[in-house]
């Protein structure tokens, strides 16, 4: 037994409901999440993602509605992504002024001007392959790849996204797209980049709910889940190109890297949520294995305690309805 026993009782402090609120070192604030959502254009009614209990691909004619939805709940940032049905070989469509992406943020300012807007900035759901660039013999070309998301990143700061978010996992993105952003005048446009995303299992339901039409993997460019010293590198490159925010993804099997991260920059911290934890959460919890309530919200206080300063989660309509 402990020599400072019984002096010394930890207990104390927990007693009540009270004290232990009171003692609580981490708190997990609405305005800290990002919901991420699914616009499928050419579609006139919601298409239930079945991987994903809860979630939906909103027809574009929604969307207003929608965002009016999430702002009265208290929702202040989301992160777009599209489901195009105007595909070719380059994903095209995301550059475009009146394509996809730019419609989404468009859309998105003029319902709730005050909602922060994060768009997604990727080819995945754009291109015939699939993957997240453009495919010269087998395999993204990087370099090629820059030039497209520089030219989609205007796009959508042009329909009024308040944040790129570039998770196409090229080297170099972040300083092509802040260079694009400046060059045509979007110097506040910020970037959050998707600085250490993993080759993960995780994301599995995703593509189902962005309409991928991949085949293969992108281990080739996206980051091995077994390196953590990466995983810091990958982060810190993307800081000292330009990046306002720093990103993991996944989060709740890497909370390791997230506390990594975050020791190694000043910088604001995101963490991903991503499909697969979410759809964990549910199907254990229709099973009746869990308590999803409480499961939610320690899974985010944990990502949140690792060292996040924002969480993009499926579940954040779910706490502003229901509260924590």
């Amino acid at each position: 037994m402990s020599s400072v026993y019984p002096v010394s009782r930890p207990r104390r402090l927990r007693r009540t409901p009270a004290l232990r609120s009171l003692f609580q070192e981490t708190e997990v604030q609405l305005s800290s999440l990002v919901l991420p959502i699914f616009v499928e254009e050419e579609v006139s009614d919601y298409v239930p993602v079945s991987a994903m209990p809860g979630v939906v691909r909103i027809p574009e004619a929604r969307l207003a509605f929608e965002i009016e939805r999430y702002a009265k709940a208290g929702i202040q940032s989301v992160m777009t992504f599209g489901i195009s049905h105007h595909l070719d070989e380059a994903g095209s469509d995301t550059w475009h002024e009146n394509g996809l992406v730019a419609r989404m943020a468009r859309i998105c300012k003029e319902t709730v001007p005050e909602m922060i807007v994060m768009s997604d900035t990727c080819f995945c759901e754009y291109t015939t392959h699939g993957h997240c660039g453009v495919v010269h013999d087998n395999g993204v070309d990087n370099d090629a790849t820059l030039v497209n998301l520089g030219r989609q990143a205007v796009a959508a700061a042009r329909g009024g996204a308040d944040f790129i978010a570039p998770s196409a996992a090229m080297d170099g993105q972040v300083q092509a797209i802040r260079a694009a952003l400046d060059g045509a005048g979007f110097t506040d446009t910020a970037i959050m980049a998707y600085s250490t995303k993993f080759a993960s299992a995780f994301y599995g339901p995703f593509r189902e709910a962005g309409g991928t039409a991949l085949k293969g993997n992108r281990k080739s460019y996206q980051m091995n889940p077994m390196n953590r010293r990466e995983a810091i590198r990958e982060s810190l490159l993307d800081e000292q190109e330009g990046a306002d925010a720093l990103m993991v993804k996944p989060a709740g099997a890497f909370l390791d890297t997230i506390r990594d991260i975050r020791e190694a920059t000043h910088l604001p911290l995101a963490a991903y949520q991503v499909s697969g934890e979410y759809a964990m959460i549910k199907f254990a919890a229709a099973a009746g294995a869990i308590d999803e309530r409480q499961i939610v919200r320690e899974t985010l206080g944990a990502i949140k305690r690792a060292g996040a300063d924002i969480i993009l989660s499926y579940f954040a309509m779910d706490i502003a309805e229901q509260g924590f």
